[in-house]
């Protein structure tokens, strides 16, 4: 699983007065929380926040957070930001326990060249970028990978196709698509152009009527 170490520091003051104060001052404010502990208020230099943000992928990197002298695995669950602007202005970390299971997003990789790709010149589309899973945090994988070195064109690999490593459990629809094979485009045009243009539809048959005749077209007369 990726990892990475963040420094932070308790606060005591909490509020939008204490959170506007605070990151005026250089700080964004936070809290931790999990199934053993009670919620806790941090501070964590903004700087640093931002060069991590910058460099993980937030929904799926063990975050090892030091607050206080003690080291804590946590997930970040949530980033609140600006509206307009890149600011963050709030950040939530979850402690992770190992034998408590997580529910995270990790990145699909596709892995090989497809055949239809190498052999006939065709596409390789990827639809879905990452997958919900639920695991142990002691078992989170890095990434999902997909093997497509068989794929030929017209065929895909769908969310039951995939082999999860032990203790993994997709939580992804089965029946979502992750990739497909598509014909080169030139092939795709050259198929329309040559398909025979819709018939035309067939004109309605005349009706002819008998003409009323006079008598026809009166009442009798009195």
């Amino acid at each position: 699983m990726a990892t990475a170490q963040l420094a932070a520091h308790p606060r005591a003051e909490t509020g939008k007065g204490a959170a506007r104060a605070l990151r005026r001052a250089g700080r964004i404010p936070g809290v931790v929380y999990g199934h053993a502990r009670e919620p806790q208020a941090l501070a964590i230099d903004t700087r640093e926040l931002d060069r991590l943000l910058d460099q993980i992928s937030a929904e799926n990197t063990v975050i090892e957070l030091v607050l206080g002298g003690r080291s804590s695995r946590t997930l970040i669950r949530e980033v609140q930001r600006h509206p307009f602007r890149r600011q963050v202005l709030h950040i939530d970390f979850q402690e992770l326990v190992a034998g408590e299971k997580v529910t995270v997003r990790i990145p699909i990789v596709l892995a090989g060249s497809p055949v239809g790709v190498r052999v006939d010149g065709g596409i390789l589309d990827q639809t879905l970028r990452d997958l919900e899973i639920e695991v142990d945090p002691v078992n989170m994988p890095n990434h999902i990978e997909v093997d497509v070195t068989a794929l030929t064109i017209g065929s895909s690999v769908h969310v039951r196709d995939v082999a999860l490593p032990p203790g993994v459990e997709s939580l992804t629809d089965p029946d979502t698509t992750i990739c497909v094979c598509s014909a080169p485009r030139a092939v795709i045009e050259a198929e329309v152009a040559a398909a025979p243009e819709a018939a035309e539809p067939a004109a309605e048959p005349e009706v002819i009527r008998k003409a009323k005749t006079e008598e026809e077209g009166e009442g009798e007369s009195k």
